[in-house]
């Protein structure tokens, strides 16, 4: 028969169904969890966004005008004359050269910090510099005035923490550099200090500390630095194809985001000065190398007319004669300049770049008019071919040396004048708020995240969790349920009062039914009762085994209270502990442990000897006795048949607690001897499968299993079974 009630209701579910209602279920009976978990995530967010380092943001405005042609070179301006391409300017802003000279220029490379920070340091303010000052390579507070000139250390070193501390023998200003324990170097501020081997140099502009403070100097890899400014520098152009580019800088400084940045735009705009003036550089040392040969031409040029004159005696030019002088004058001079272009374009270009064919078209161009009025010339008489050849070299030379002298204080113009073509529109500027952290968008992000990962915690454990939940679990099995005792409050108290744990309940003894007869576990246990009363009609013997298939379901609890039970209508019982290894039930009646169960079988002592009065009437009780060596062993030995034999002549129920089959092999031998055997699974603990194994595990040994008791139930939103407890009291 089974005493199931209720809980015979409801069709059973698939194993691979979603069941939405014990999920949901699930989140409210794990509320206090969840609320505990979003709570501590709400505390880590408002810890975190109201201690971490506060990130500000500084920004500027660069204009990157049209690129003008080639100084120096007019008529190819129009094909010299090109729009810059702002990604490549954009590239340039972020590259290792600007970002290089801007860590130079700052000094960044030299860090100068204190040698031990207190723990509070980073929830309280530093306190401010005591005047304006370097912020790099520099260390300015209400203890110590420090700057730093220079500092240089061999490669291996950079990195390393070097202790800088006052040196009293040297005076106002001394200083003594430390690595470890071992002395680098001292000197006085204002000089220029090395090491004894020439690899650390130093130079402070200014030293001064108090006595017995020290510290902390060290040379940064300017590489890594780079990086570091390359990581929080953020260019973007305003507006496609204007020429206008916005740059900020984030860091923890809002001095130092606004001094890093206009490092950087000045190193792009010094840069950009000195690209634009390389070319006008380049022009200038050519045409330094080429005047003086030109001016040597020229001196030879004038002393062969001289000389012809003096020889053949002054004769005039004709009309025509001087007209072509005068063209070809103009022609050469023209080749001339056409060549030494050629030898510029050289360096710069290839042959077939488009400014390379255009300069070699126009000499083809000149060398033909030249071919033409040589044609004319060759018609004069000779004298005259000669003084007009003559005079051509010295006016050509005259020309095209006149013409190098004004390009090259042309060139010196415009290098004096070169600008470039980027604009500094608009200085660095920080914000006057941290962008970074952003306090309520985290507080609210955190406690978001706690709120899902609880939820999804407790949804993970509720999908995956197989234990039972339900008596209709069991019975699906075929298991017919006896009794379903609900979890009770007063037996964690009395267990922890039988441990030592609790020292103040005041209790008489550690039974549920003898302390709180009205509790619903005993009264479920009445329930028990009556069920076995016609379960046992077809019984072998009074026998009753309580198993269960692992460990801490509660069959101590059961058979103790069970036992208290059919006492109280007047049976006489006897309670045997059968955990031979591990048994607790002699806490219960307050007897001695040493004579029990193990010390009868083992012949040590007699059956009166081990079998002890209680202060419950009808109730007597065994001990598992002193734990031996090999339990399963002394059952199979005929004095356990012997002591069932004797004992169901003796009592009218006797009841064993055994240990839990799937654990050892104990339960199956003394279900051997049980008329009744039961097995107690308890609430979300067990699985189906577990009581399905030990069912299993009993049949093999030729023990049936009347029936399941489910302990430890719960009421929960979780499932839609519940027991039911009534005070019905008169």
């Amino acid at each position: 028969m089974s005493a199931i009630g209720p809980e015979a209701q409801g069709a059973p579910r698939q194993d691979d169904e979603i069941d939405l209602q014990k999920l949901l279920g699930a989140v409210l009976d794990n509320k206090l969890l969840i609320i505990a978990i979003t709570a501590f995530a709400f505390l880590l967010g408002m810890f975190h966004a109201f201690t971490a380092t506060p990130i500000y943001q500084a920004d500027a405005l660069l204009q990157i005008e049209k690129q003008a042609g080639m100084p120096g070179f007019a008529e190819m301006s129009k094909v010299l004359d090109q729009d810059n391409s702002t990604a490549g300017e954009i590239e340039i802003l972020r590259s290792r050269m600007v970002l290089g000279d801007a860590v130079d220029s700052l000094g960044m490379s030299v860090r100068l910090s204190r040698q031990s920070t207190p723990i509070i340091g980073r929830f309280t303010k530093p306190a401010p510099a005591a005047e304006p000052g370097p912020i790099f390579a520099a260390l300015v507070d209400a203890k110590a005035d420090i700057r730093v000139a220079d500092f240089v250390v061999p490669a291996a070193m950079e990195g390393k923490q070097f202790t800088l501390q006052p040196d009293p023998d040297k005076g106002q200003g001394g200083y003594r550099l430390l690595l470890g324990q071992k002395l680098i170097l001292s000197g006085v501020a204002g000089q220029s200090v090395s090491s004894e081997d020439g690899s650390v140099m130093l130079k402070l502009d200014t030293f001064s500390m108090a006595s017995g403070d020290a510290v902390l100097l060290s040379k940064q890899p300017r590489l890594a630095l780079i990086r570091a400014l390359r990581g929080g520098l953020s260019v973007s152009e305003q507006g496609r194809g204007s020429g206008i580019l916005s740059i900020s800088f984030t860091g923890p400084s809002q001095r130092g985001n606004r001094a890093i940045l206009d490092a950087i735009a000045e190193a792009y705009l010094m840069q950009n000065v000195k690209r634009l003036s390389a070319e006008v550089e380049k022009s200038l040392d050519f045409l330094g190398q080429q005047l003086p040969e030109i001016r040597a031409n020229l001196e030879q040029a004038e002393d062969r007319l001289n000389e012809f004159r003096l020889e053949s005696g002054s004769i005039d030019m004709s009309f025509e004669t001087s007209q072509v002088l005068t063209s070809l004058v103009a022609l050469e001079a023209k080749q001339s300049e056409l060549r030494y272009k050629e030898k510029e374009l050289a360096s710069l270009y290839t042959r077939e770049h488009p400014l390379f064919r255009t300069l070699i078209q126009q000499q083809q161009n000149v060398a033909q008019e030249i071919e033409k009025l040589s044609e004319q010339m060759r018609d004069l008489p000779d004298t005259q071919q000669e003084v007009l050849r003559l005079t051509r070299d010295v006016q050509v030379n005259q020309e095209i040396y006149v013409q190098m002298l004004n390009k090259s204080q042309e060139l010196r113009v415009v290098r004096a004048g070169t600008v470039g073509n980027v604009r500094i529109i608009d200085q660095a500027v920080s914000s006057p708020w941290p962008i970074k952290p952003r306090k309520s968008l985290i507080v609210m992000l955190a406690t978001m995240f706690g709120a899902l990962a609880s939820v999804a915690i407790v949804l993970l454990r509720a999908a995956f969790h197989r234990g039972i939940e339900t008596p209709a679990q069991l019975e699906e099995t075929g298991l017919p349920v006896y009794a379903t005792i609900p979890l009770s409050d007063q037996q964690h108290k009395l267990s922890d009062w039988l441990d030592g744990k609790l020292q103040s309940l005041g209790a008489k003894s550690g039974l549920l039914a003898v302390e709180n007869p009205a509790d619903p576990a005993v009264e479920a246990l009445r329930s028990l009762r009556t069920s076995l009363h016609f379960a046992m009609m077809d019984a072998g013997n009074p026998v009753i085994m309580v198993s269960g298939p692992s460990p801490s379901v509660g069959k101590s609890f059961v058979s103790a209270n069970l036992a208290v039970a059919l006492a109280q209508i007047g049976r006489r019982v006897l309670l045997i502990d059968g955990d031979m290894r591990k048994g607790h039930l002699h806490k219960y009646f307050r007897v001695p442990v040493e004579s029990g169960l193990s010390s009868y079988l083992s012949g040590q002592n007699s059956l009166e000897h081990v079998t002890h009065k209680t202060a419950i009437d009808n109730v007597d009780f065994m001990a598992r006795g002193v734990v031996p060596p090999n339990p399963a062993e002394l059952l199979m030995h005929s004095r356990f048949a012997e002591l069932i034999k004797q004992v169901s002549a003796e009592y009218d129920l006797v009841i064993i607690d055994s240990p839990p089959v799937l654990a050892v092999t104990d339960a199956s031998i003394i279900g051997q001897y049980a008329g009744t055997s039961l097995l107690v699974a308890r609430f979300a603990q067990n699985t189906v499968q577990e009581v399905e194994l030990a069912r299993q595990r009993f049949a093999q040994n030729g023990v049936i299993v009347k029936g399941a008791i489910l302990n430890c139930m719960e009421k929960r939103a979780a499932n839609s079974y519940g027991y039911y407890a009534y005070n019905y009291k008169s």
